[in-house]
């Protein structure tokens, strides 16, 4: 009886890549947190906090979905604008299906660049409509869900909330079923391909968004020193990176009060991933015009 129930899975699973596409703060990286039940993409109230195609993996009794964090779609010309579209456009090669993720009600010619760049990629494309929990007249929903589906061949329009976890069950019942019959690429209890050294930049990365608000520079960036584990502590050292003398300043704050407070935020969060005891040294280091430097960028992972 076993055998036939296993025989019936493999004729059944479903698995692939699903690159989640949209411009800047449209909401993809809680989307993903919340679909993989962990966080595993840093998000902030600013655009463009994801600098990197982040994978998350949601397995199920059905099917196996790998998720792909891009980049908001902008354009740009500087080496790291360029090294965020190849993060995009590298998504959309390995994807078997493509979500165009939105805001309600809004549309921009960024959301038109995003679907473009989706229907250029000859993928299936399925819309998911996100914020909905923030339109007080829900009447004003329907016009725009009528005209976003006429605007492509969407495989399906998913009206959601990315933080409630009904909705994002439901995204995931209408995402296995359009996925390839494949069997499992990861193991179930597997959430990223991600190591912690990324993951503790990323952390960082993420309090300096949240502590520096409308301050922040955002030419910044974090790079692991050293990632040592010893005696159930783990010792991270870091070096967030600048452009300016200014920008320095900022991030330091008087006396280096709000450094620490950066310092102290991500090392919580970083207990709180590991559920290990966490020292966490972090330093400031002013870099003129590193988003140009080929050696800074492949320093800091922004390989080519």
């Amino acid at each position: 009886m076993a055998e036939n129930t296993d025989q019936d899975r493999v004729e059944t699973y479903r698995s692939g890549y699903v690159a989640l596409l949209g411009r800047p703060n449209v909401g993809k990286s809680t989307l993903l947190n919340h679909l993989v039940g962990q966080k595993i993409s840093i998000t902030a109230p600013r655009p463009q906090t994801t600098r990197d195609q982040i994978l998350g993996i949601l397995t199920r009794p059905d099917g196996q979905a790998l998720f792909l964090d891009t980049p908001g779609v902008h354009s740009g010309y500087r080496s790291l604008n360029r090294h965020l579209l190849r993060a995009t456009r590298g998504a959309l090669e390995s994807a078997d299906l493509g979500v165009l993720v939105v805001e309600a009600l809004a549309w921009t010619a960024d959301d038109g660049e995003a679907l473009r760049w989706l229907q250029r990629s000859g993928i299936p494309i399925l819309a998911v409509v996100n914020k909905i929990d923030k339109i007080k007249t829900k009447e004003r929903l329907f016009p725009y869900l009528q005209s976003l589906s006429e605007r492509a061949d969407f495989a399906a329009v998913i009206p959601l909330s990315a933080r409630k976890t009904g909705d994002v069950e439901r995204l995931a019942d209408v995402l296995i079923p359009l996925l390839p019959l494949s069997e499992a690429v990861f193991p179930e209890d597997q959430v990223t391909d991600r190591n912690m050294r990324f993951m503790a930049a990323e952390i960082i990365r993420e309090q300096i968004f949240r502590q520096l608000g409308a301050e922040l520079p955002y030419d910044t960036a974090v790079a692991i020193d050293s990632y040592q584990v010893e005696n159930g502590q783990q010792r991270i050292e870091a070096t967030i990176y600048c452009r300016r003398s200014g920008q320095k300043a900022i991030i330091l704050g008087e006396g280096g009060s709000r450094l620490r407070v950066i310092g102290s935020r991500a090392r919580e969060a970083l207990q709180q991933l590991t559920e290990e005891r966490v020292w966490l040294g972090l330093w400031v280091k002013q870099k003129e015009q590193w988003t140009d430097d080929p050696h800074i960028l492949r320093e800091l992972g922004y390989d080519d």
